[in-house]
């Protein structure tokens, strides 16, 4: 049974920093691709970056490219966001995910940005 688990989330100002991490297993976390999704409040899920196998290949949304970083440890079985430069419009619920839709994904954890 894959079990994606999410953390790092919290109430963060404008411009702050915050790391999420997601443990995986129940699957060959190595062999997948991994993702991050995320949704705010009152909208759909929204895409926001993928990593390859290896972790050589990623992948960000345009609203996140230069400020966010997916990286992955195949040996701790887990995927991290490290997200800079946050913004308000930055607050949702953060997923790892095994695939770009979100379909199989974690709980989530919150991040909130706020003066």
């Amino acid at each position: 049974e894959v079990q994606l688990v999410e953390s790092g989330g919290d109430l963060v100002q404008p411009g702050g920093s915050l790391r999420l991490s997601c443990a995986a297993s129940g699957f060959t976390f190595s062999g997948r691709p991994m993702y991050w999704v995320r949704q705010a409040p009152g909208k759909g899920l929204e895409w926001v970056s993928t990593i390859s196998t290896g972790g050589s290949i990623t992948r960000y949304a345009d609203s996140v490219k230069g400020r966010f970083t997916i990286s992955r440890d195949n040996a701790k079985h887990t995927l991290y966001l490290q997200m800079n430069s946050l913004s308000i419009e930055d607050s949702a619920v953060y997923y790892c995910a095994t695939d770009s839709a979100g379909s199989e994904r974690g709980q989530g954890t919150q991040v909130t940005v706020s003066s």
